[in-house]
């Protein structure tokens, strides 16, 4: 640990707060396929209503703001055995990487404002086709890793993660609308943080394929500093890569963000939840982000609306370098007068 001694050092200890200048690309895509429950399309406009881009400027970012995404109605889209609407699932990822991959091309770190889960197919496959090796950090109460053929709801935001991991792509079957997908990270590359309903398929993938993952239990036993010490080892373990960090507003507890459709009690707290994106942002290393499943409809009253919203602007903020008052870098003490 350095200590910052007498005039130089105090300007020194200043710089570190603001030494990462953030390029900001914004991205919204109000999409409710994947899962049965409309009003999580309205997540993209809500989020910026809360004053997203202002704040985020306000900390020293330059933000170009891309506007939502159109998504054309798929007729005739007929389940493929259990799964719903694939055909609408698959163009509007497809449409959703090609967004993203601009993005990146024009040099920002990318932000999707979703939209259910399903997106984040899109999200990393677009991230992935201009940055290689890839290393995603999956925050949410639920694994999303189930297959077409595992799945018990049919619902697609409880499966992308298996169409993305190239140890599983043989066991996807071949579906109307996702010709396109090629799969872009290893079982190696993804950690999850926040697990806590994970049906009995999904565990069994986790542990057949190795896959690192932090349930609600190991956070709870660790602490998150731990748990973002080993993830971050782990991420990092073959040298520092670009980080896709896909955060499921979920995965906080519902006391915190009530307004989405499939909440889990005993989640992360608030605290906990920043964090993560805290040392996520101390990387330097982090590419793109996915916000998804802020589902205004599924709010009980306009408060749990609002804290909702303000929470997951606050995801935003915190991984791009918001400090909270009274934190300090780590590794720097700032000198008493």
């Amino acid at each position: 640990m350095f200590i910052m001694r007498g005039s130089r050092g105090i300007g020194l200890a200043l710089k570190i707060h603001t030494r990462n200048h953030h390029s900001v690309g914004i991205i919204g895509a109000p999409f409710w396929k994947g899962q049965p429950k409309d009003g999580v399309e309205k997540g993209p406009d809500l989020i910026r209503s809360t004053g997203l881009v202002e704040k985020l400027k306000g900390q020293g970012c330059s933000v170009r703001d891309y506007g939502n995404l159109k998504f054309e109605h798929v007729p005739d889209d007929q389940p493929i055995e259990k799964v719903q609407r694939p055909r609408s699932v698959g163009h509007a990822n497809k449409q959703l990487a090609d967004a993203v991959h601009m993005i990146k091309k024009d040099g920002h770190t990318c932000v999707l404002l979703g939209g259910d889960h399903s997106l984040a197919i899109g999200s990393i496959l677009g991230h992935a086709a201009s940055q290689k090796e890839l290393c995603v950090v999956w925050v949410d109460a639920h694994a999303d890793i189930n297959t077409p053929t595992t799945t018990l709801t049919g619902n697609m935001h409880g499966q992308p993660v298996s169409f993305l991991i190239r140890e599983f792509h043989s066991k996807i079957p071949v579906m109307p609308g996702f010709s396109w997908i090629k799969p872009c990270i290893s079982a190696q590359d993804i950690v999850y943080i926040g697990l806590r309903d994970v049906d009995p398929a999904e565990h069994y993938i986790l542990k057949h394929l190795g896959i690192k993952f932090f349930s609600m239990t190991d956070v709870d036993r660790l602490g998150i500093a731990k748990v973002m010490e080993e993830t971050c080892d782990h991420i990092f373990s073959k040298g520092k890569r670009p980080i896709h960090l896909s955060y499921d507003i979920d995965a906080l507890d519902p006391s915190v963000s009530p307004a989405t459709g499939t909440p889990v009690m005993g989640g992360l707290t608030y605290r906990e939840g920043i964090y993560i994106t805290e040392q996520i942002c101390q990387t330097g290393m982090l590419s793109a982000l996915d916000v998804v499943e802020v589902n205004p409809k599924m709010a009980r009253a306009e408060e749990e609306i609002s804290s909702t919203a303000k929470t997951a602007v606050d995801v935003i903020l915190g991984c791009f370098g918001r400090v909270r008052e009274g934190s300090h870098t780590p590794d720097y003490h700032m000198p008493k007068p």
